[in-house]
């Protein structure tokens, strides 16, 4: 598995005289495309209605459960970067710490399959699971990941989605009771403009 691994890797790894419009927009994708989904969260939340309200809140903790398993799979097993093994090039500056699993692409699917599992937020959950593509691309080619990095994220993000999925009622649905009143009375003005939904 693990020669499966490496040769994945170098096959998507960038080559030694890999164009520089290329790594300059694989370090975009690598590192910018993720905040694209706590922006869309916020702004969902801001014109969304209360079921709406609800299933983000689910996909948010959905994200910081799978950030917090992944942490706990790095306390039990580490995995070498590519770098750390003198494998194929490293264009993106990384620490040295465990490659296993890809905590960007484990919190963008962990929000996307948690909205993947809201019938109404289906489409949304799609597109984000979709921006996921090119950000485990990136990592892969810029050297900080292996391909089997992106699999690990895909079954944390599944299996927080899911474990969200069926605490909804225990923990996200009080927690939003708490949180309401805390968001409409910091954004009072935001939503008497009509900028956002109370």
């Amino acid at each position: 598995m693990e020669q499966l691994n490496q040769w994945l890797f170098l096959y998507i790894n960038a080559s030694p005289h890999a164009p520089m419009i290329a790594v300059i927009g694989a370090k975009i994708l690598a590192e910018g495309l993720i905040w694209l989904v706590p922006l869309g969260l916020v702004i969902a939340w801001l014109r969304g209605t209360s079921d709406t309200r609800l299933a983000l809140l689910r996909a948010t903790f959905a994200g910081l459960l799978a950030l917090l398993i992944n942490q706990v799979i790095v306390g039990v097993w580490f995995h070498p970067r590519p770098f750390a093994l003198g494998i194929g090039q490293t264009l993106l500056p990384h620490a040295m710490e465990s490659s296993f699993p890809s905590d960007h692409l484990t919190l963008i699917w962990a929000v996307a399959f948690s909205l993947l599992l809201h019938p109404p937020l289906r489409r949304a959950g799609g597109l984000i699971a979709l921006l996921g593509v090119p950000v485990a691309w990136a990592r892969i080619y810029l050297g900080v990941h292996f391909p089997l990095d992106m699999l690990g994220a895909a079954l944390v993000a599944l299996s927080s989605a899911w474990a969200m999925l069926k605490a909804e009622h225990r923990l996200v649905s009080p927690c939003m009771q708490h949180l309401l009143p805390v968001y409409r009375m910091l954004f009072a003005g935001f939503i008497r403009r009509g900028w956002a939904r109370q």
